[in-house]
């Protein structure tokens, strides 16, 4: 868990699909904007929109926040990154990706929520993460060795993913170019990101871990907050 976090149940009720999506078609407008409106040639999008469609977004919404992004639409994007570094309980490492229109809104949400935690400077967490590709993808049928893959794609590291995926490490220019080579391999990209992963994940059980948990859940739920990447293992 050193890399992003992800709510589990984020999609078990409409409140949490709306604020997923919400999510989404940011990353949709962020991806558009920065590479253009085609799939085939902006890899950020290609991902955005498989993302999407997993997540059962109508197909109009998608297609208007891909549109909003391009430009090609009369309405103004101006939606701008911020980053936030703290400590969750217990002195768990934070690192907080925003995508906002408002920064001083975004600004006083964020130090509403690390009032259970510590909002840090910039710098004062971020020197414990490494900033890295990483692809998660599953095997061929029939089963195929990562390891194997791994080097044969050039991904610098790998280690286990979700429901029996892998997760393949990569430097950051090299994301695209190890996704694609795994797909030649056979292999199923069901996501890539350019992410911070902790170096020295702090280990929590119990009540510890539960109140971590329950931090990164409200830290999850304002819309804002893009992406989270905790060092928790």
């Amino acid at each position: 868990m050193g890399a992003q976090w992800k709510h589990k149940g984020r999609t078990e009720h409409a409140a949490a699909k709306g604020r997923l999506f919400t999510k989404l078609v940011k990353e949709l407008i962020i991806a558009a904007k920065a590479g253009g409106p085609e799939v085939g040639s902006n890899p950020r999008l290609r991902l955005a929109v498989d993302q999407a469609k997993k997540a059962s977004m109508p197909r109009d919404t998608l297609e208007r926040a891909i549109k909003k992004g391009a430009g090609l639409l009369d309405e103004p994007v101006n939606y701008e990154l911020v980053t936030y570094e703290g400590f969750a309980p217990h002195q768990v490492p934070v690192i907080v990706e925003c995508l906002t229109d408002n920064k001083n809104r975004t600004a006083t949400n964020i130090r509403v929520l690390f009032r259970k935690g510590q909002l840090a400077s910039t710098g004062a967490v971020s020197w414990d993460f490494n900033r890295l590709g990483v692809i998660e993808a599953s095997p061929p049928e029939g089963g195929a060795d990562a390891e194997t893959a791994a080097i044969e794609a050039g991904a610098q590291e790998l280690e286990p993913g979700d429901e029996g995926a892998t997760r393949f490490l990569t430097a950051p220019t090299e994301l695209d170019a190890v996704s694609r080579a795994l797909t030649g391999l056979g292999w199923t990209v069901s996501a890539q990101s350019l992410a911070w992963v902790a170096k020295n994940p702090v280990h929590l059980e119990g009540e510890q871990r539960a109140e971590v948990e329950s931090f990164l859940e409200a830290m999850d739920e304002d819309d804002d907050v893009q992406n989270i990447y905790v060092g928790l293992k």
